[in-house]
């Protein structure tokens, strides 16, 4: 079984405390064993964005940054779903259109019935996690594999769409609250006070970690390996938030457009939540258990049938924010809404971020990482002037590559018994 929670060892008595040097040595090693973890998807978005910045310098500024969260968000939640079932091993290749399902219940429940927004956001992740419930059970009860599970639910649910849809209208979403999800930003001052919290909290929950297995005499990181991460969390917030804060608007005396985005901390808090779930929680194990070895963790004592199941309620309920974050994005929806490439760009997503397709072996940063690596490419060729069909292409073979790289690193990880 695969898994990215660490292993608690107890370390032995006189043992060396473990350095810098021996922890890079550990990881090198890893590396070389199979196991990459997020390198690739990390160095590739590096990589992106040095040739764009320099093919393109309008890439890298503070508006074409901002608008790289709100091209990639709906795409990035929805990975973050499909994660829990990747994880079991499984495919959910209905999670674009349930996007567009609940997209259309959210705009029939406040435009076309008046509801309250926060109604409607209710009424769409319900119909989500129902969706969800049912493609569970037809999965882990009744024994349909999830592949034609899943696509009978892409053809159905596109059905679904045009009919909540009247076979063509738009629906326009007139709710300040719900526009605002993607289109309001955050002031400045609030943003850095968001940003220093976001520091503050995760070095609490690093340090004490480190404390409490130091004091037990587990096998733990260098102190200052977690001080680095602590400094690289700071920089790389601080740098974002920096940007995020400069001036957008090219008329400031009509509009400011400066920072931001309301979508961003959402996605944080989605990011942090579904990671203390998975990585901190009985469920998060027996998600790894299962997807490694299904009947391993059967005889274990876990329940398959039920993990299985709530994997596919999570991914579906995750799929009705995406869509609730595409709609809000377009101020609207429409028959084609969550339909067209967003099912590729999903998965895409949580492959290049990391996540294997044979299960056991991944996190939801994959999806945000890999949700960050489709945005620049979209973005990128956008400024350069290709075409849709290029943008396909290149987005194609960058998960093909994905892919292969998450073959052969499982293929070298056995042999070297790293697996």
């Amino acid at each position: 079984m695969t898994s990215t929670t660490a292993v608690h060892k107890q370390q032995a008595p006189g043992l060396a405390r473990p350095t810098v040097a021996s922890h890079a040595r550990d990881y090198l090693r890893r590396v070389r064993g199979g196991d990459l973890g997020a390198l690739p998807a990390v160095l590739g978005l590096v990589v992106l964005c040095v040739v764009f910045s320099i093919v393109r310098p309008a890439f890298f500024t503070a508006a074409n940054f901002a608008n790289l969260f709100n091209q990639g968000a709906a795409v990035a939640v929805i990975a973050m779903g499909l994660i829990f079932v990747l994880l079991l091993g499984e495919i959910d290749l209905s999670a674009g259109f349930t996007s567009g399902v609940c997209a259309a219940i959210l705009a029939n429940v406040a435009t076309v019935l008046g509801f309250p927004w926060y109604v409607a956001i209710l009424a769409a992740i319900v119909t989500g996690m129902v969706i969800g419930l049912t493609l569970g059970v037809l999965v882990a009860k009744i024994g349909i594999p999830s592949f034609v599970v899943t696509l009978a639910g892409f053809l159905a649910f596109q059905g679904v769409v045009l009919l909540l849809m009247k076979e063509g209208t738009n629906i326009t979403i007139r709710d300040e609250a719900l526009v605002g999800i993607q289109n309001s930003k955050i002031p400045p001052t609030l943003g850095w006070l968001m940003a220093a919290a976001a520091v503050a909290g995760y070095a609490a929950v690093a340090l004490l970690r480190h404390r409490r297995r130091t004091a037990r005499g587990l096998v733990t990181e260098p102190l200052a390996v977690v001080l680095i991460r602590i400094g690289g969390l700071a920089l790389v917030l601080g740098l974002a938030v920096g940007i995020l804060n400069q001036e957008r608007s090219f008329n400031t005396l009509i509009i400011s457009n400066k920072g931001m985005p309301v979508v961003v901390p959402i996605i944080g808090v989605l990011l942090v939540l579904w990671t203390f779930v998975l990585n901190r929680t009985a469920y998060g194990r027996h998600i790894y258990a299962v997807g490694g070895n299904k009947e391993a963790a059967r005889r274990a004592g876990i329940n398959v049938d039920r993990i299985r199941i709530s994997a596919f309620v999570i991914c579906s309920a995750m799929a009705a924010v995406g869509g609730i974050i595409a709609a809000s994005r377009d101020r609207s929806v429409d028959p084609n809404t969550g339909g067209s490439n967003v099912l590729l760009y999903a998965v895409g997503a949580a492959v290049i971020g990391g996540t294997s397709l044979f299960g056991g072996k991944g996190r939801v940063l994959d999806a945000v990482l890999g949700g960050a690596v489709v945005a620049v490419i979209v973005n990128g060729m956008g400024l350069m002037g290709y075409s849709s069909g290029v943008k396909y292409v290149l987005t194609g073979l960058v998960l093909l590559l994905a892919a292969g790289v998450d073959a052969l690193s499982r293929r070298r990880a056995g042999a070297t018994g790293n697996r």
